[in-house]
């Protein structure tokens, strides 16, 4: 008889802390794969890097930024770029990289991923503008292991390691043309034109 006047009050006590369990613990623990880290802060202050494995946090007080460690791989899109000889070429190329320092890429750069991406665009902008189009077109494993060095360098304070960079394809405006059947017209000074304007106008009186 006893069993039976105290059963529900168990199962008053029991259904609140089942429903407190099934609410809190899955934001209390965390499951991260051998390629991932967590980066935990603790009322907004950094703790560090955690993980692989299982993660233990203090709900509502930590929070977890999931970083994943493995290589990405990004599409430069389309530069156009004037060679040192002057000659207007589009380039494209593929960045490789992956995060080595979950805390800095998370703490010292808002999109780790945005900002790797506009550094290449500018470093290929930079780098093909000072090489010749023989060298883009001859020379195209030191150019790689040139622009791969600058951007490692630039995104180094930001725990991002560039491990290659592969110029894919470089296209003159001649080329464009052709394979759109359009004809490119390029600037021309008009002083060029000059000596032949003041032969073929009248002489004044």
């Amino acid at each position: 008889m006893q069993l039976l006047e105290t059963l529900p009050k168990l199962i008053s006590w029991a259904i609140p802390l089942i429903i407190l369990a099934v609410i809190i613990l899955p934001q209390a623990i965390r499951i991260l794969r051998e390629y991932e880290r967590g980066v935990i802060f603790r009322l907004g202050k950094l703790l560090g890097a955690k993980g692989p494995g299982l993660i233990f946090l203090i709900p509502i007080v930590d929070r977890m930024v999931r970083m994943d460690l493995r290589v990405v791989t990004i599409s430069v899109e389309k530069q156009e770029v004037m060679t040192r000889d002057n000659v207007p070429v589009t380039v494209d190329a593929v960045v490789y990289f992956r995060v080595v320092d979950p805390q800095a890429a998370v703490v010292k750069v808002e999109n780790f991923l945005k900002a790797t991406s506009l550094m290449s665009q500018t470093t290929l902008r930079s780098v093909l503008g000072q090489a010749p189009l023989d060298d883009l077109l001859s020379q195209r494993e030191s150019i790689n292991q040139k622009l791969q060095e600058i951007i490692d360098r630039q995104t180094e304070p930001w725990g991002v390691k560039v491990t290659a960079v592969e110029v894919k394809d470089v296209q003159t405006m001649r080329e464009i043309s052709s394979e759109h059947n359009t004809t490119t017209f390029l600037p021309v000074p008009i002083d060029l034109f000059a000596p032949f304007t003041n032969k073929s106008a009248p002489p004044k009186e």
